[in-house]
């Protein structure tokens, strides 16, 4: 049966990000952008960065596969396997925007155990470990800290917007903010940044590290359709979307649920 990473794995996927996220710095504002078959950008980052991690992983990990949003996108079939996303938030990157994530999940038996999410042009790292909870460059976190936040902000992805035209008649309950980066919208509840945060099509790569911390911190989630708790080893997840409420309390949650009802309408 597969465990938790040993204290050296740990350290080497912390290294391993270290490494990443440097020469993400770098690149940033050097960049030449290229439009994948999808329509979304890609650049040679991206592509430096899955090659490096991927192969990082293998060898701190030997036997475990990788699904990555570069690389394959079928679902493992080992025990444990690792859902990578090198560079979430491709756009702001390649337009000079200064936020973007690196996503990296370890997952046994089809949920996430292990989550790293990096912020590189923050220095920041958050680290969540199933049952044992979650930090931010070490320093724990906790749901108290999130409810003493009382943000009244909810994040929207690009395409969630339309639930505004879909509900034309109600007000939005919250401030909308759209950070362009699917993992850190989700991040922002589990910090109290934001109140809730409604994914309209994010992919496996975009949500599993983000899970596990808003799984740590308590935070309330809804699959929308979809629950990816419950996908098959060799399940091909190109195309496959996971919509989700995420929210600060359950009262949040219900609060929210009506526009995210809303989303899926035809």
């Amino acid at each position: 049966m597969a465990e938790l990473l040993t204290s050296h794995q740990l350290t080497g996927v912390h290294q391993l990000l270290d490494q990443v996220a440097e020469r993400q710095r770098r690149d940033f504002g050097h960049i030449v952008s290229d439009v994948k078959p999808d329509g979304t950008l890609i650049t040679a980052c991206d592509r430096w960065s899955d090659s490096a991690i991927v192969d990082g992983l293998a060898s701190l990990a030997p036997g475990e596969g990788v699904l990555s949003e570069e690389g394959s996108k079928q679902l493992p079939k080992t025990e444990a396997y690792w859902v990578v996303d090198p560079l979430d938030g491709t756009t702001n990157f390649a337009a000079g925007i200064p936020y973007w994530a690196i996503s990296v999940a370890r997952c046994i038996d089809g949920r996430p155990v292990e989550a790293f999410l990096e912020i590189p042009s923050l220095h920041q790292r958050i680290v969540a470990i199933r049952g044992k909870g979650a930090w931010r460059n070490g320093k724990p976190l906790t749901p108290q800290t999130r409810l003493a936040a009382d943000s009244a902000c909810v994040s929207l992805c690009s395409r969630a917007i339309r639930v505004l035209q879909r509900r034309p008649d109600q007000p939005f309950p919250g401030k909308i903010r759209l950070l362009g980066v699917a993992s850190l919208n989700l991040l922002s509840v589990a910090m109290g940044q934001t109140m809730a945060a409604l994914e309209a099509t994010p992919k496996i790569w975009d949500l599993a590290a983000a899970w596990l911390v808003l799984s740590e911190l308590e935070c309330p989630l809804y699959w929308l359709a979809a629950d990816p708790a419950c996908l098959q080893p060799g399940m091909d997840l190109a195309e496959a979307d996971f919509p989700v409420l995420a929210a600060t309390s359950q009262e949040q949650l219900d609060r929210l649920m009506p526009w995210g009802t809303a989303l899926l309408r035809p």
